[in-house]
């Protein structure tokens, strides 16, 4: 059952090409006036004319331009044109003797000036095809680049779609893994009944408000980042006591304006507690944190005993480095290596406003 808009879209279209064709009409009607008062001869004469023009049009727009000029079959199409210019011309031909003959009877004097000569309407009748061709080929154009253009916004949107899924399921590995390394630190208090676990439980109340009301954010202010990292860190020290020597530099990093993604430094941090070694009687940890026109430089390295030693990447680093990827791409440089004693993980991430998250 067709529509109602439908409907409405063949009777536009319909309605659109009469109007087409009586434009036509009535400028056939003034072109072969020319220097003619007959005009009785002059409408009959034209609106003779009439079929073998439309006729021609709708088979070059209707059938040799989709069929063979836009699929991009050139001989075929240049063929048929042959056969379809031969076919209307002889109609054309057939209109002269009409005008001739039946309407000026054999009185070459009493036609209209214009159609004493076929080749006045072989002008008149290929005009008007070359213009409905033309619109025709603009039309196709526009439909070409409009579907072209949805296409490309729907392959977008999947795309989209796809990122911020795979954005979400790496938030969601974030609170397992984190929550799993903190509640193993917390379960060494309990055992030794330590005074300070109050203390743990509070900055473990702290993180977790974090994890669970910031990480579905796709921005957090870098203060935050920062206070976050603070109380982990305290947390460890708490845990390792005197063998652990953090060092934290944080230089203009205080600014409300500077927003970064929601944990995006702390699985570097976690790695560096998880891995590190202990050298000299202490587990040594030196984080530096700078910001400057738009650029965010972060660097942690870690003491290590063995630099020849291969290391696996955990889960955290292997989901930081896919939400660097998809977050930050061509926007970030990642640099993970040894010198020396040390574990070195440099990034540089730009987080200028044009920066799409």
């Amino acid at each position: 059952m067709f529509s109602k808009e439908l409907v409405l879209k063949t009777i536009a279209k319909l309605l659109l090409h009469l109007i087409f064709w009586i434009v036509v009409l009535f400028c056939y009607t003034y072109f072969f006036g020319y220097n003619s008062t007959n005009i009785n001869y002059i409408f009959s004469f034209s609106l003779f004319l009439m079929p073998v023009t439309i006729g021609t049009t709708y088979v070059v727009i209707d059938l040799l331009i989709p069929k063979y000029l836009i699929q991009e079959r050139y001989f075929k199409f240049i063929l048929y044109c042959i056969y379809t210019i031969i076919i209307s011309a002889l109609f054309i031909v057939i209109s002269f003797f009409y005008g001739l003959i039946y309407l000026s009877e054999l009185q070459v004097d009493t036609m209209a000036p214009m159609t004493r000569s076929p080749l006045f309407l072989f002008i008149a009748v290929y005009f008007v095809v070359f213009i409905a061709s033309a619109f025709s080929l603009v039309q196709h154009n526009y439909r070409s680049t409009t579907a072209n253009q949805e296409l490309k916004n729907k392959i977008l949107e999947a795309q989209l779609k796809l990122k911020e899924q795979e954005l979400q399921y790496l938030k969601m590995q974030i609170h397992p893994h984190f929550l799993f390394n903190t509640l193993n630190t917390m379960y060494g208090f309990a055992l030794k009944k330590s005074e300070e676990t109050p203390e743990m439980i509070l900055k473990l109340s702290n993180l977790l408000d974090y994890i669970l009301y910031q990480v579905d954010k796709p921005l957090v202010p870098l203060e935050d980042e920062i206070n976050h990292i603070r109380d982990y860190v305290t947390l460890e020290k708490m845990r390792f006591r005197d063998s652990l020597d953090v060092n934290l530099n944080f230089e203009n990093t205080i600014n409300s304006s500077i927003e970064i993604a929601p944990m995006l430094l702390i699985p570097f941090i976690e790695n560096s507690f998880k891995h590190g070694q202990i050298r000299n009687q202490k587990l040594s940890i030196i984080m530096d944190l700078s910001y400057d026109d738009n650029q965010l430089n972060f660097s942690i390295k870690n003491s290590i005993l063995n630099p020849t030693e291969n290391e696996e990447n955990g889960i955290g680093l292997t989901n930081i480095k896919k939400r660097l990827s998809l977050l930050y791409k061509d926007k970030h440089k990642l640099k993970i290596g040894k010198e020396e004693h040390w574990h070195v993980v440099k990034l540089q991430l730009n987080t200028s406003k044009n920066q799409s998250i």
